[in-house]
């Protein structure tokens, strides 16, 4: 799927990925849904992303992208209002995000499941209502905004959305794999 380079296929995009991501998590038994992820020792090792190893279960896939949405939300909200505030907070940065992500794995491990969907599909709606308003030329035009650097804050929202959820849905799929493996 090419990367959305317009708000009209931002947003088309990111709810077209959301609705597939419920479909798949709606599909799930009840078993599956609260089940653990059991990947495998040799799966998880061959695999280059820490995820694979971090999240235990569908619900620390869905709050990890909720925190992501809040992440982008508290940034653009600050930013906006003249708040300099970077995407990822002290003391994080895209060398050391894999902790951000270990610690907002811990804060959840007693969010429960049902709490951890609509969480998720408030955050996405929040989301969904602040691409809205924005015009095209400040989602996508480079370096647009000083606070979003050399890159544009529309592919910020991509990263956070529509990518996102595919890489969610991707993880759901090997959970679903595992589960139908006879013992």
């Amino acid at each position: 799927m090419p990367r959305a380079t317009t708000k009209t296929d931002l947003v088309k995009t990111a709810n077209e990925q959301f609705g597939a991501l419920w479909k798949l998590v709606d599909s799930l038994s009840g078993g599956v849904q609260n089940a653990s992820f059991n990947f495998g020792d040799d799966f998880v090792l061959k695999q280059k992303e820490a995820h694979w190893g971090r999240d235990k279960n569908v619900r620390d896939v869905l709050v990890h992208l909720y925190e992501w949405h809040k992440l982008l939300l508290n940034w653009v909200r600050c930013n906006k209002s003249g708040v300099s505030e970077p995407f990822l907070p002290k003391p994080y940065n895209w060398k050391t995000y894999g902790q951000m992500n270990v610690e907002f794995w811990q804060k959840h491990q007693t969010t429960p499941y049902e709490l951890s969907q609509k969480m998720l599909k408030e955050s996405h709606a929040e989301v969904m209502k602040m691409i809205e308003t924005f015009p095209d030329d400040e989602l996508f035009e480079k370096a647009h905004f000083a606070w979003v650097g050399t890159s544009s804050l529309g592919s910020y929202c991509v990263s956070v959305t529509s990518s996102h959820y595919d890489w969610a849905m991707k993880k759901i799929k090997q959970h679903i794999k595992t589960c139908e493996k006879p013992e």
